[in-house]
Formats: structure tokens, sequence, C-alpha cells
């Protein structure tokens, strides 16, 4: 086994899936994993898979498609899969989208509703994930105070 082996099982490295290169990394807030190339019908099933390796414990989710540059019909049926899995599990996810990916999905970010938690960059993803952990904290913090 070498070196790149090993940090592509550990999230470390770049990891080719076919056309989709996947890197992961973890931060404070959430864990972004970010995604370049084409996802299609071929290598769906293996982005998949990798992504789904990330959806543990109780760390938030960033899937980062910023430099996706062709989204076929099939990665809906992905972010179906990373929603789904991340509900179950209790994780919080926002998807930072591509124009390719916005396009297919029919996202405008001016748009109140979306089919999926969604971001203009992961920078403004990792900002609504401090938000969310704040307002939990402040409604949290009352009922501590009444209980002591």
């Amino acid at each position: 086994m070498t070196i790149a082996n090993v940090a592509t099982r550990r999230g470390y490295g770049t990891s080719d899936c076919g056309g989709a290169q996947i890197r992961a990394h973890c931060r404070h807030l959430a864990t972004v994993v970010t995604v370049r190339g084409d996802i299609d019908a071929v290598n769906v099933g293996r982005v998949s898979e990798y992504i789904r390796r990330f959806i543990i414990g109780s760390n938030s989710v960033v899937l980062d498609f910023t430099d996706v540059s062709h989204f076929a019909a099939a990665g809906i049926s992905l972010l179906h899969m990373v929603d789904d899995d991340c509900r179950d599990a209790g994780v919080e996810w926002i998807l930072v989208a591509s124009p390719a990916v916005a396009e297919l999905m029919g996202v405008g970010f001016d748009r109140a509703e979306t089919l999926f938690p969604v971001a203009r960059s992961v920078r403004e993803a990792l900002r609504s994930l401090a938000d969310a952990i704040v307002s939990r904290r402040q409604l949290v913090l009352p009922l501590v105070k009444k209980t002591a």
C-alpha cells in the first residue's frame, strides 16, 4: 500500500472517480467535500460511495460542486442520496452548486425555496452552519437557565 492510497482512503488526497476528482477537507464546522469534473451516469455510483464515507457522526457536510463542469440527470439521485443519508444521520448539509448543477436543478439563488440546502460559496455555507449553531444555542440557553 502506497502513501497515496492511505492518504486517499483517509480523505487527504484527491480521488479519481471516473472523470470526477474528489477531495475532502475536515474543517471545524463541517467536512467540505470538493468535486471537480463531470458527474454522469457512469461515475455517479462511485462519487456517491466516496461522499457517503463523510456522512458520519454529527459533523456537517458541505458539498462543493463549484467546479463540476457537467452534471447529468443521474446526479440528482446522488443529491437525493446525500439528503436522505444526512437526514437519517441527523447531519446538516449544504450544496455549493456550479452553473451546470444549478441549471439542471433549476436552482435560482434569489428563490426562497429549493429542493436542497444551497449556498453560493463554501464561505457562505460555513457561515450558514455557524449561524445555525448560534441559533440553536440561543434556543437552549433559556431552558438551561430555568433548570439550573
